[in-house]
């Protein structure tokens, strides 16, 4: 084992020295010489160690120049020489699948889309990380869009994500193993969930990449639940069916306990969402329990009688599924019909009160009215002189002797 590690040691050392000469600034200078030692038979681990140390030395200064106060003929100058060369890094990568690190080809994409780079180039570069997506980091793949539908620029560019991921399950069989798919399965999970934030983000869009993966990628659908359910917490101006579309992503059966708990009380989720996932549980108990009851050794049960049951319980279950919809349904209408009539009797009372005071209204000038006549006659018919006045004081004076000499 010791011989084997010193020589190991060798093109460590010589490789500092490749990096040293070959970190020069003028980039064709630099493509000559990468050819140069590419022609003494150098490993492709070597090459490309070589160009990403390049790359992290001159990448970042050519692109950190500051074109606002510059005149648009210099700018216009200064972005070519920089697509150039991005263009030019990505010609020279080696072919070997494993030789560049997937972070490194995500950063390099990410400035090639910035700089606006050619179709062609891009595609190279897109296939490329593609091969090694499983080792993506969550940070290296959200790159932000740079195109000119965007009105934000920090909005994530969701198409060129869907793309690798469409070309990393696209690759055969050995290159996306069962492991490195549940990588990328919690990864786009994990962007999604993060993209879901964007209110610019379309439904078009997040429904894309959520399906671009086959349905055995996904272990459990927890971390799927967690982006819908941000999806429909950002934009709540969904409709009905654009809800139910959305939640048909979610298989209830990967959902863990905890999930489905969270599920069972979600507001924001269809009503045919919360019974699916509170159907798919009582079927998770209801195996758990035949389970069990197959492991104990006294109860001796037929293989055909454990299917009927199964069947009989799975037919309740439905059953009860679709009398849980029905009385949701019919308790949906019902809420609805008296919001209406409550809606209908205020606006009726508020009528009735308006007829009843315009009626008190003409009531009250009718009687005024006649008040006021009977007023005026009575003034005419019982006018008094000062000698009936006096009349009646005198025969009041008589009337007040008279009780006091009866007493």
């Amino acid at each position: 084992m010791k011989n084997q590690s010193q020589p190991e040691s060798k093109p460590s050392s010589q490789s500092e020295g490749l990096i040293d000469d070959a970190c020069i600034l003028d980039i064709d200078f630099f493509v000559k010489t990468l050819s140069g030692i590419k022609s003494k038979g150098v490993c492709p681990d070597l090459i490309a160690s070589i160009i990403t140390h390049y790359a992290a030395k001159w990448l970042p200064d050519d692109l950190s120049s500051n074109d606002a106060v510059q005149p648009q003929s210099v700018v216009a100058v200064s972005w070519m020489k920089k697509r150039f060369f991005v263009e030019t890094l990505i010609g020279v990568l080696p072919r070997e699948k494993t030789s560049i690190p997937c972070d490194f080809l995500l950063r390099l994409l990410r400035t090639a889309n910035m700089v606006g780079v050619g179709p062609t180039s891009r595609r190279e570069l897109e296939k490329r990380i593609s091969w090694r997506l499983e080792e993506a980091s969550l940070k290296e793949l959200m790159i932000p869009s740079f195109g000119l539908g965007r009105t934000c620029g920090t909005a994530l560019d969701v198409e060129v994500v869907i793309r690798l991921v469409k070309g990393f399950v696209g690759l055969d069989g050995s290159s996306s193993s069962e492991a490195a798919m549940l990588k990328v399965a919690k990864l786009v999970d994990f962007y999604l969930a993060e993209a879901a934030m964007d209110a610019n983000l379309s439904l078009c869009e997040f429904v894309t990449l959520a399906s671009a993966l086959p349905a055995h990628a996904r272990a459990t659908d927890d971390g799927l639940y967690r982006a819908v359910d941000t999806y429909l917490k950002v934009h709540p101006g969904l409709s009905k069916q654009e809800r139910k579309g959305l939640c048909r992503l979610i298989d209830s059966g990967k959902l863990t306990l905890e999930a489905s708990l969270h599920a069972a009380q979600n507001e924001r989720l269809p009503v045919r969402a919360v019974i699916q996932v509170l159907f798919s549980e009582q079927t998770k108990l209801l195996t758990r329990h035949m389970d069990r009851g197959l492991e104990q050794p006294a109860r001796c049960v037929s293989k055909r009688e454990m299917m009927n049951g199964q069947q009989m319980e799975m037919k309740k279950l439905r059953e009860d599924v679709v009398r849980l919809e029905g009385q949701c349904n019919a308790l949906q209408v019902q809420m609805e019909r008296m919001m209406v009539e409550k809606k209908t009797k205020k606006m009726g009372g508020m009528f009735k009160w308006r007829r009843k005071l315009g009626m008190s209204k003409s009531v009250m000038g009718v009687e005024k009215k006649e008040e006021g006549d009977d007023g005026d006659d009575g003034v005419e018919e019982e006018r008094e002189t000062p000698m009936d006045m006096k009349a009646r004081l005198v025969k009041g004076r008589r009337s007040h002797k008279w009780r006091r000499s009866i007493s």
